[in-house]
């Protein structure tokens, strides 16, 4: 490692220990300090609304019910997720390998989550028609109740967890949405990705479909300064049960 990356480790671990010691962390700092061999990748910064449009507020949500809303692109969903406890940073690594930190929840209790709704396996997503993938609010006979659940292949990942593979064919977690989370105004900013991401295989596989629904080069387009958050049911006609 060479002295100038060293030296900015440093002054970042630094930086983080003064914001701690000044009434603690921001998710980049955090991010930082605990993963500096995979920093945040950044997207353009954009605030989380209601389906009319208005500021969402993180009490106007339900625990362990499914929330969706799109980023960084126009057709690119994630899940937003209300745990029922404080979830903390956890290692893991993607499917070459590569080591990485998921820093853990925002919100009033570090509870809410967010991540990419497309299944690392084979890129099931919430489509307009069906999702095969959901957060799963109860037990069925394939999988236990807290867990996102893909019923196109059984791939299982714990949201509690950074979205880590419990079962399934899944090679990597999903990628984690960023979340940094307003106290004053009682709102969520997305900020970008942590982890492997799949919108690149994902808008090749769906090249023609998304075509149709975004235009020709509208499904690549950055969802801009504000993003519905809209529960599954108001998104999917029908989402599966398995």
């Amino acid at each position: 490692m060479d002295e100038v990356s060293i030296e900015r480790r440093r002054l970042l671990r630094a930086c983080a220990l003064a914001a701690a010691g000044a009434g603690g962390l921001g998710l980049v700092e955090r991010l930082h300090a605990a993963a500096d061999n995979q920093p945040l990748k950044r997207y353009d910064t954009t605030r989380l609304v209601d389906g009319d449009g208005r500021s969402l507020k993180t009490k106007q949500l339900a625990v362990h019910r499914n929330y969706l809303f799109n980023y960084p692109y126009a057709a690119t969903p994630c899940f937003l997720l209300v745990l029922d406890r404080a979830v903390q940073r956890t290692e893991l690594s993607d499917a070459n390998g590569a080591h990485y930190a998921w820093p853990g929840g925002v919100g009033p209790k570090a509870s809410i989550v967010a991540y990419s709704a497309i299944c690392a396996h084979k890129l099931a997503y919430p489509a307009r028609e069906v999702s095969f993938i959901r957060f799963q609010e109860q037990a069925s006979p394939t999988a236990k109740a807290g867990v996102i659940h893909c019923c196109a292949e059984h791939s299982i990942y714990d949201p509690a967890s950074g979205a880590r593979v419990v079962s399934g064919p899944a090679p990597q977690p999903l990628a984690a949405i960023a979340l940094e989370y307003d106290p004053k105004a009682d709102e969520l900013i997305a900020i970008g990705t942590v982890g492997a991401e799949q919108f690149e295989p994902f808008f090749a596989k769906y090249e023609f479909k998304l075509g149709m629904e975004h235009g020709p080069s509208g499904a690549k387009r950055p969802v801009g300064a504000t993003t519905a958050c809209r529960e599954m049911s108001q998104v999917c006609r029908q989402t599966i049960q398995c």
